[in-house]
Formats: C-alpha cells, structure tokens, sequence
C-alpha cells in the first residue's frame, strides 16, 4: 500500500466547497489527471461512475465512503484490455471547518494498491508527482470553490 496526502486552507464555506467535491461531473475541473468523470447509477454512498485520465485510461469507481458535508471517497478499478483486478486506488477528499480563519481545510488522500512489485516500485519513484498532482488539484478546488 501508499499513501499520498496533502492538505490546504480554501477561503469558501464548507458547504460550497463539498457542492464542489462530491459532484462527479466537476472531477475534472479540479482533479488533476481527469479528463471526463460520468456517474453510471446512484448517488451518494455507493454511487458508481466512470472516471477517464488525460492519459486515455479509464476507471470505473464506486462511492465508498460518503459523509454529508465532510467526507467522500471512492475505489477505482482499471477497465479495460490488460487490466489488472488486483491493482486499485482508493481518493478521498476530508473536509473540516477552519475555525480560525473562515472557510474549509481540504485534505486530499490518496491510497494506492499495485498490482506487484514492480508496480510498487514504480509508483514509489513517483511519488513526488503524485504529490504534486494534489497540490495542483488543491489550488484548481481552491481556485473553483472561490468562484462559487
């Protein structure tokens, strides 16, 4: 297993950014790495939908953690020729109030299980784009939760 996380302080109130975060078709106006994101059947807890990468891959995920307004997560499976059942990432986006400063700290988690140890050492070398992929996620939400 890896686990990725990084966290930032966005000047909107929690309920506009959770509008933001558990709103599929928004995934790719502040996810990086999401070029199109569908939902395929529910909503809320056990919501299914197709997530594609910029990279041409797709992922179909479901909604495995769903707490109105402060938590959302989700599992997300390869499809397609030469995917690998074992290999899954699980995100989640933690929500909580920032009582100091107005508005909403936004932690974003990342756990990655490979599919084999060349997998994991391959993601383990790239862990800092990982981590960079959520900061640059953090600023687009940030930027996108001050729109409204």
């Amino acid at each position: 297993m890896i686990l990725v996380e990084r966290s930032a302080h966005v000047a909107a109130p929690m309920e506009v950014v959770w509008d933001v975060v558990q709103r599929a078709e928004q995934l790719p106006a502040w996810l990086a790495g999401v070029r199109a994101a569908e939902v395929l059947s529910g909503e809320g807890f056990g919501r299914r939908q197709l997530v594609q990468a910029g990279r041409g891959s797709a992922h179909e995920a479901e909604v495995i953690a769903y707490q109105e307004p402060t938590l959302i997560g989700w599992r997300e499976r390869a499809k397609g020729a030469g995917a690998r059942a074992e290999a899954r990432t699980e995100i989640y986006v933690q929500l909580t109030e920032d009582e100091e400063e107005g508005g909403t700290v936004v932690r974003l988690i990342v756990v990655r299980w490979p599919a084999g140890p060349v997998k994991a050492a391959l993601l383990r070398l790239g862990l800092r784009r990982v981590g960079a992929d959520l900061e640059d996620s953090l600023a687009r939400l940030t930027d996108l939760a001050a729109v409204g």
